[in-house]
């Protein structure tokens, strides 16, 4: 039998309603989301027993990250898509119908670990470097509820793998196609190799304390360590975002030939070496002295 024939993903439909009791819904995309949150604690409990950190400690980060790590992600999605929410106020706090930007919790979350570290006496890099896997496995698994709903697709295509998008919520120009590219599987694919990758760095290059000589005055100290698995985390996915904005065919600003998420994209790499270079020469500084 042809591989190609297998197209499960061209002919299903999905609905947005995983249960209904009565008038109250429970959707895909809610569902989603929790999962990939209590995932992503799940994670973040196992790598953080190899730094002797507390579980309460994780898990009282946790509570502050996925509450300012949803509001990020809302207050960036509804400041994207005002001129909509100007004219539908009420829609800003329908939630379960979609619309987190990732961006948004991104900022949001880093923020959380640096109040959070600064308050508890706690390294903000080693904080960071374990949350990023977990943080990678949830986008992973919440981008499946974007499936459900129907949204984040992209440009038409012939391919098997092609999704059905229902006409009312496709762009004018693209009425006539019948499949869609579905970059909520190749971005919640990359989120899962980029979750690979972060394991795997914890494991190879934290406990063999690697690159301490560049990163801290201390022969010791696995900070650098810490400090590049956040890093890495922030530079692939943006490398990856970047790339999907291609073929994403959802409305977003544009700014010049880039979409708004690419142009965040690239600020986050640009930033990302700005403070590469910065540690490395600080602590390069500090080991000389």
């Amino acid at each position: 039998m042809n591989i190609l024939n297998i197209n499960f993903l061209h002919t299903f439909n999905p609905n947005p309603i995983f249960l209904s009791f009565g008038p109250l819904h429970i959707y895909w995309y809610g569902l989603f989301i929790v999962i990939g949150i209590i995932m992503a604690l799940v994670v973040c409990l196992k790598i953080s027993a190899y730094y002797n950190l507390k579980k309460e400690t994780i898990i009282d980060l946790a509570f502050w990250l996925v509450i300012f790590g949803i509001i990020g992600a809302r207050v960036y999605h509804v400041i994207l898509e005002w001129p909509y929410y100007s004219s539908y106020p009420w829609d800003i706090f329908k939630v379960w119908q979609g619309g987190l930007a990732i961006h948004g919790a991104i900022i949001a979350g880093v923020l959380t670990v640096w109040f959070f570290a600064k308050k508890n006496n706690l390294n903000f890099w080693l904080l960071s470097a374990i949350v990023a896997p977990g943080l990678a496995l949830a986008q992973a698994i919440g981008r499946w509820g974007n499936y459900f709903n129907g949204e984040l697709f992209g440009k038409p295509t012939d391919f098997p793998w092609g999704i059905p998008i229902d006409i009312m919520k496709r762009p004018l120009e693209y009425i006539p196609a019948l499949f869609f590219l579905p970059t909520f599987l190749y971005e919640s694919i990359g989120n899962f190799l980029i979750f690979l990758v972060l394991v795997s760095f914890h494991i190879w290059v934290i406990k063999k304390r690697q690159f301490r000589d560049i990163f801290s005055a201390r022969g010791g100290s696995a900070t650098g360590g810490y400090f590049l698995t956040f890093i890495f985390y922030l530079i692939m996915y943006s490398i990856l975002r970047f790339s999907l904005e291609f073929i994403r065919i959802d409305a977003t600003p544009v700014v010049g030939i880039f979409r708004f998420p690419q142009i965040a994209s690239i600020i986050i790499v640009l930033l990302t070496f700005v403070l590469l270079i910065y540690k490395i020469r600080k602590d390069k500084l500090k080991i000389e002295n």
